[in-house]
């Protein structure tokens, strides 16, 4: 995998949309992420910046600490609208 343009989501600015590329950490907390569907190949939003981070993931809203932001490794995308 090219890991050259990955950014953790937490970098993003407010309204800005991301692939997620990779989620890093212990295999509990990736999975407990992949329940929540934040997993490789999902498409996220970022709704606030900062801590808490509020994500838009799916058309639900997820609200995670900084230090997990930084966990979750994307690629920003260009959305037409």
């Amino acid at each position: 995998m090219n890991r050259e343009c990955l950014m953790p989501v937490e970098l993003l600015a407010p309204g800005e949309w991301a692939d997620v590329a990779e989620i890093c950490g212990d295999s509990t907390w990736v999975g407990r992420m992949a329940e929540l569907g934040v997993r490789s190949g999902c498409r996220l939003q970022v709704i606030q910046p900062g801590t808490p981070c509020l994500l838009n993931v799916g058309g639900c809203r997820l609200c995670l600490r900084s230090e997990e932001c930084m966990r979750v490794l994307v690629r920003p995308v260009a959305v037409a609208g």
